[in-house]
């Protein structure tokens, strides 16, 4: 079982529908797989990539998931995911 599923949203950054559809499922890979940790890259940007996905996770049905979510440190390009 490894203990991190990474996604990069660089490749999709222009379409929001794309965003989510790649965040939902690594969301939903790692918990089948009881992977602990989600690494998400945004990079770093204006940041407006950064709060789409943020936003998205603030969705009652994605919530359930994750225990917390917080910016990598050290790294504002990456966001963290820690799953229950």
């Amino acid at each position: 079982m490894p203990d991190k599923l990474t996604v990069d949203l660089h490749p999709v950054f222009r379409s929001d529908q794309d965003i989510a559809l790649a965040v939902r499922n690594a969301l939903f890979r790692a918990a089948a797989q009881r992977v602990p940790l989600v690494e998400i890259i945004t990079g770093k940007g204006s940041g407006k990539l950064r709060s789409r996905v943020l936003a998205m996770l603030k969705q009652p049905h994605v919530k359930k998931l994750y225990r917390r979510v917080e910016t990598a440190p050290g790294n504002d390009g990456m966001v963290l995911v820690h799953l229950r």
